[in-house]
């Protein structure tokens, strides 16, 4: 089946729906995923298992492909089928990304947490990650109810916790526990165990 005849490509899901994808320019496609890559013709190509040739006529739309070159090309790019007509949800890809080693972040203490920043190389984030070992043992330790924009993720690692919040009995929570909650609403943690529990904080910044 050439490109001229697909008029759309219908995607199966795992739940039984499917979805029909209208085909865009498949040529401007397929080099934008290139360049993604930063592949050359030739690399792009051999990946696919194509004849260069063929793949600069593809992506100057000199040639209608078949649907199994399609699948080549698929392939070849690491990709599944439908991506191949489907532009991305962004423009442009900023590719960030930061690593943090182990006792590297940057460390914010304060009478009840010890806070640890995590990706602090990276400005103007959607989110704040952060590791804090609690140090508080009782709510009297705090100046009221803690409250902040956003919403917030919480993970026990070690140790036990009871957290606070304005509208909620007091949970207790353990290792592996989680919670997510609105972070305006008024809240505090702290430590249930002998040692310092340490808890890993997400927090948007939305």
């Amino acid at each position: 089946m050439s490109l001229e005849k697909l008029q759309s490509l219908t995607v199966a899901h795992g739940d039984g729906s499917e979805t029909r994808v209208e085909p865009l320019n498949l040529g401007r496609r397929v080099r934008e995923l290139r360049k993604e890559r930063d592949w050359t013709l030739e690399r792009a190509a051999k990946e696919a298992g194509l004849a260069r040739s063929t793949l600069s006529k593809i992506e100057n739309d000199q040639m209608s492909p078949t649907f199994e070159l399609m699948k080549k090309l698929a392939l070849g790019l690491g990709i599944d089928m439908p991506q191949l007509f489907t532009p991305p949800k962004k423009d442009q890809v900023s590719g960030r990304m930061d690593v943090t080693k182990a006792g590297e972040g940057k460390t914010l203490v304060t009478t009840t947490y010890e806070h640890e920043l995590l990706a602090s190389g990276l400005t103007k984030k959607a989110m704040l990650p952060y590791r804090a070992a609690v140090r508080a043992r009782s709510f009297d330790e705090f100046d009221g109810w803690v409250r902040h924009d956003g919403e917030e993720f919480l993970y026990v690692l070690t140790g036990s916790v009871r957290l606070f919040s304005e509208f909620y009995e007091p949970a207790e929570m353990s290792r592996g526990d989680s919670a997510y909650y609105d972070a305006s609403m008024g809240h505090n943690l702290i430590s249930t165990s002998a040692e310092d529990a340490t808890v890993l904080w997400v927090t948007s910044l939305d």
